[in-house]
């Protein structure tokens, strides 16, 4: 039987489809008049291909804060829109994400520009054969609602435009470990579902004037697997610069200034796990991080997107074997791979020299403060080598246990393993094991919220094996998967983007048991009677501290936290390690 309220949704579902083929899609051209289109708008377009285009589908993810949901636009030669049946044929995925600062818009139209050429131009049919396009059109949705002119001070148009902060004042840019967002952990179902081999992320730059309209990061080539890391590196980026050379449109590496100026040398940017690419990196993607400049016009920005987006799906479609095959090689790897880099530096006596067009910086007075200021002259410019740091240093690691184990109280951070299809297991009773633990002996935290969070660094640990009690439902997570980097570097507390560094284990840093001073002094006599080995540690330490040692409350609690009666839990970090 069915239902009236079936019937309903059916039609609301063909008025809803009946309203998207009736929309007309906005000029091909709009943008260059230093206009970016409303994030309804873009959502009107994109439905409007996809009623037109048996290759085009919009699909309907998770919510964000703002209440509306994340869409994903898919663009598939052959209509199939299975991810599991398109890896099977061998098919290549590349992922666009547009407006995570939505302030920086070039890539929402760039994108709908190339969705567009991509259905409609049939010169362009062979690049979705071996590639299926994903485009997430409005990523930061709460932002792009937030609309008006005046937040981007320095940037050449468009006329309007989003916001940085998303509904919750979140900048998305520094979510993707933590994924406080609904948006982020919207964003990290569709990533995870449909693994894309090559994701790219359009922005906009702040900082140097130069003579570049596009600047680009890669992924930070040391940080992936060696052969994947020489081929982004050797092969991959250079290519992509000289498709975009002889499209006219000549791009150097993000310009990040060693000092005030460019010709102080252009550093790699570090990327960790809360960034874009580097939370890719973590699943073997590579990344790429698009910039235009923001002192160039709107249109000029747009198309240069355009063409950098183009070039990286022309240069996945003519190499979308090699790409699969190095990232399986990757995955198959870092499953079996035992030692993880946890931190990184960069290399200052590695460089190459690249040749790089500025203007000439010059300084003169203020007019508003009557100090000497910075200003790039335009009618000088220049091309002269600058030194490029590209090459990061692993300074620590640690070697993988067999499995961690989490009691299923910390659901925040189970969450966050479900989110990103990490494989556990549930404990299927009650068990006492012995694992290893560590206790956080320090760490700094900043003393202002960024992010949401008090951050914490600079963390230090010390290790201990000891017999605890696990129950029924507290998870098992093998340390056998393609995703051990994700894994490794969220749950060892000392990695700079691990859930500890986050605070999402900070009520264990706080003590819950006490003492009395005046009851506990008999027991801290008879503790130092039966304990020969604190009774000697105590008293070395009387005698070499002598601050200590005129401490009547510090000596006291010296004995307490060496007793028994301290709870061994205070400082405990709650994820275990097991090793065969």
């Amino acid at each position: 039987m069915i239902s009236l309220k079936n019937i309903c949704f059916s039609c609301l579902l063909i008025g809803n489809v009946i309203q998207a083929a009736s929309q007309t899609l906005p000029t091909a051209d709009y943008y260059k008049s230093n206009r970016s289109l409303t994030y309804d708008e873009v959502i009107a377009a994109y439905k409007t291909l996809d009623a037109k285009h048996g290759k085009a589908l919009m699909i309907t993810g998770g919510t964000t804060d703002s209440g509306r949901p994340l869409h994903l636009f898919v663009i598939s030669g052959d209509s199939d829109f299975d991810p599991v049946s398109i890896r099977k044929k061998g098919k290549a995925i590349f992922l666009i994400n547009n407006a995570i600062h939505p302030g920086e818009p070039d890539g929402v139209d760039a994108s709908l520009k190339l969705a567009r050429e991509l259905l409609e131009n049939s010169r362009l049919e062979p690049l979705i054969k071996q590639v299926v396009v994903c485009i997430i059109p409005v990523y930061n949705i709460d932002g792009a609602l937030n609309r008006g002119c005046c937040s981007r001070a320095n940037q050449d148009g468009p006329e309007s435009y989003g916001f940085r902060g998303n509904a919750r004042n979140l900048d998305l840019n520094r979510d993707f470990v933590k994924a406080d967002a609904k948006n982020t952990q919207s964003f990290i179902s569709f990533f995870r579902t449909w693994d894309p081999d090559v994701f790219a992320d359009t922005h906009v730059s702040d900082g140097a004037d130069y003579q570049y309209t596009m600047t680009l990061i890669a992924t930070q080539h040391n940080k992936l697997h060696p052969v994947m890391g020489s081929y982004l590196h050797d092969k991959m980026e250079p290519a992509i610069y000289d498709m975009m050379k002889k499209k006219g449109n000549e791009m150097c590496p993000y310009v990040n200034t060693r000092g005030e100026t460019p010709e102080s040398g252009i550093e790699g940017f570090y990327e960790s796990p809360r960034f874009a690419t580097g939370y890719t990196a973590l699943f073997n993607t590579i990344g790429f991080v698009l910039e235009t400049h923001m002192l160039k016009p709107f249109p000029q920005r747009v198309e240069a997107t355009y063409q950098l987006l183009a070039s990286l799906l022309e240069y996945t479609s003519s190499n979308a074997e090699e790409i699969k095959s190095l990232r399986k090689l990757s995955n198959d790897e870092c499953s079996r791979k035992t030692e993880f880099p946890l931190h990184w530096q960069m290399d200052t006596t590695s460089y190459s020299m690249i040749s790089f067009k500025g203007f000439e910086a010059k300084h003169k007075t203020s007019e508003v403060t009557g100090l000497e200021r910075l200003y790039y002259d335009r009618a000088v410019p220049y091309e002269k080598p600058v030194k490029y740091f590209d090459t990061y240093r692993s300074i620590s690691s640690v070697v993988r246990p067999d499995y961690y184990i989490i009691p299923q109280a910390w659901t925040e951070v189970i969450d966050r393993l479900k989110w990103n299809e990490i494989k556990m297991t549930p404990l299927t009773k009650d068990t006492l094991m012995e694992v290893e633990c560590y206790y956080i002996t320090g760490y700094e935290s900043g003393k202002q919220p960024y992010e949401g969070h008090y951050l914490h660094k600079n963390t230090t640990v010390r290790k201990e094996k000891q017999r605890i009690q696990f129950y029924r439902g507290d998870l098992l997570i093998p340390v056998n998967q393609p995703c051990n980097r994700f894994i490794v570097e969220t749950l060892e507390p000392v990695a700079p983007d691990s859930w500890f560094s986050w605070g999402f284990f900070d009520s264990v840093l706080q003590q819950k048991e006490w003492f009395s001073d005046y009851v506990f002094e008999e027991k801290a006599e008879e503790i130092l009677r039966n304990d020969a080995d604190l009774k000697r540690d105590f008293e070395k330490k009387k005698a070499e501290d002598k601050v200590f040692a005129s401490d009547h409350w510090a000596m006291l609690l010296y004995v307490y936290q060496h007793s028994p009666y301290y709870e061994k839990s205070c400082n405990r970090y709650p994820v275990f390690r097991i090793s065969k």
